[in-house]
């Protein structure tokens, strides 16, 4: 069942989710050569607790941390720890937030220092198939159309889309219906409706689509060694359109 939230919910989403995109622009300041992914995590975790908030991640199903940090060949699930961030490299944070009882989601990936131009074009392409998900969100309109428009972008620039991994509704837990794959026909699943909320995220690899496991039961690799992206936005669905509650606002 998908759950569409009340004015009073969508208060407290638009907090953790202005909580989450705070703590992406700390991120962002944060992450360059010789920094470790775990020291990421603790600016993180500051920061969400002193809001007031509670990091999603710490702890949910066992995870150890409160972001998740992805550097490279990984995807997504990376545990932060000793590593360090090295010039060239991208690194997919992944935040969440609850605030109240209510969660907000966001994943970025981030270049540090200079990279190479095609590891630039697989942010860009990535982050443009959010956007083209995103702008076609309103009432009526048919989920796999969104995970449709995703597919169209990255693959059009001659990137594979993952299939294994997935977007979600999102609320009161972290993880709701509707599952929102990254491909798909359009024209087909659930309608949108005003008061849902959900997180888009397209997962792009260079190379191909396959990934596996490691053996932490967490951390997802490509199966080729590729680098790919992640990109992630908590969304709801508006009387006319959406709004991006996971987006600082342009005056900030």
């Amino acid at each position: 069942m998908i759950i569409c939230k009340s004015d009073s919910e969508l208060r407290y989403m638009r907090e953790a989710g202005r909580i989450v995109a705070e703590t992406h622009r700390i991120m962002a300041e944060a992450v360059k050569p010789g920094v470790t992914t775990q020291e990421l995590d603790q600016l993180a975790e500051a920061y969400i607790r002193s809001q007031g908030a509670e990091p999603s991640f710490k702890g949910y199903n066992g995870f150890p941390a409160s972001i998740c940090a992805s550097v490279n060949d990984e995807l997504v699930h990376g545990f932060p720890g000793p590593r360090k961030l090295n010039e060239g490299d991208i690194i997919s944070i992944d935040i969440g937030a609850q605030y109240k009882g209510y969660h907000g989601d966001s994943a970025w990936t981030y270049p540090v220092g200079n990279v190479s131009d095609e590891v630039k074009r697989l942010l860009e392409v990535t982050e443009e198939s959010l956007y083209a998900g995103l702008n076609l969100i309103r009432p009526d309109v048919r989920l796999f159309t969104i995970s449709h428009a995703v597919q169209q972008v990255a693959e059009a620039a001659g990137f594979s889309i993952v299939r294994e991994f997935v977007g979600h509704g999102i609320g009161k837990d972290l993880h709701e219906e509707p599952q929102i794959p990254n491909y798909g026909i359009p024209d087909r699943g659930p309608r949108l409706k005003p008061g849902m909320v959900l997180c888009i995220e397209p997962m792009v690899n260079i190379g191909e689509r396959y990934v596996r496991t490691l053996e932490d039961n967490w951390t997802v690799v490509t199966e080729d060694g590729s680098w790919c992206a992640h990109f992630e936005h908590t969304v709801a669905v508006t009387e006319d359109g959406f709004e991006i509650l996971t987006k600082l606002p342009k005056s900030v």
